[in-house]
């Protein structure tokens, strides 16, 4: 991986971190367009500019994050980040060769968007507006919604957990924010573990140019994602999913259609 592949999926993480279109399914079609191949040190970049562009969370709602009087806040995201955690371990072999199957991740993008295309019509009476509603049960069953996004890839974790969050009664604004609150321990430890993975089986990657590069994409990624939260949290507050339905369906023929005459 070059400099400039480095940025350009760095840009891509950081653009489709927080919309409901999968920034996974992105960086796994773009790594075949741009020349970048499968191997664990991309594998670990992946990761490691995913955690880049969901700090921007940190950076943004910075007093909500660190209000220690709220500490009921910081159980709810634990309650919500075990289905996750849990799922990671069990189903770790099915994921990786989901995540290595562009036709699977294709279709999946394509039936995600079939569904946020109706999800404004689903929820039409959530009423609960403030995090100290959100009931640890409710916090449980959000995250419960994080492990199809984990098993599904292509299905983005944004739009799981949002309509996590919405099927909970959640508003858009506070099951989109409660997604971006519980990507944080999501990611802090799917890094670690990739860290510590690669660490373990490949420590020829961990070379100086190699973390050269993931510091240059981890701050791409973040300046990028900060640009990107601010519009996902206004444009969906006054227009709702459908244009990302519609989106994710087009991007996801296209992707098949590319696979069927062999460009990717």
């Amino acid at each position: 991986m070059n400099t400039i592949q480095s940025i350009i999926i760095a840009i891509i993480e950081g653009l489709t971190e927080f919309l409901p279109i999968s920034s996974t399914a992105h960086m796994k079609i773009a790594n075949p367009l741009l020349g970048v191949t499968s191997n664990p040190f991309t594998d670990l970049f992946e990761i490691v500019i995913q955690l880049a562009a969901i700090l921007s969370v940190v950076t943004v709602y910075w007093k909500r994050f660190f209000d220690f009087k709220k500490f009921s806040f910081y159980i709810k995201l634990v309650v919500a980040v075990v289905p996750a955690l849990i799922g990671g371990v069990l189903l770790k072999k099915h994921i990786d060769s989901a995540l290595s199957n562009l036709t699977f991740i294709a279709f999946v993008m394509i039936g995600g968007g079939v569904l946020l295309l109706f999800i404004d019509k689903l929820f039409t009476k959530n009423t609960i507006q403030e995090e100290e509603k959100i009931t640890y049960p409710k916090a449980f069953v959000i995250g419960c919604f994080q492990v199809l996004s984990i098993v599904l890839p292509g299905l983005s974790r944004s739009a799981a957990t949002i309509v996590g969050g919405m099927s909970q009664r959640l508003t858009r604004k506070l099951a989109a924010e409660f997604s971006f609150f519980l990507a944080v321990p999501t990611m802090v430890a799917a890094s670690a573990k990739s860290f510590l993975d690669v660490y373990k089986e490949h420590p020829e990657v961990l070379v100086k140019d190699n973390f050269a590069t993931l510091g240059l994409g981890a701050v791409v990624a973040y300046i990028v994602a900060l640009l990107a939260i601010r519009f996902f949290i206004g444009y969906l507050q006054k227009h709702g999913f459908k244009i990302f339905g519609w989106y994710r369906i087009a991007l996801g023929i296209v992707v098949l259609l590319l696979i069927h005459f062999h460009h990717i």
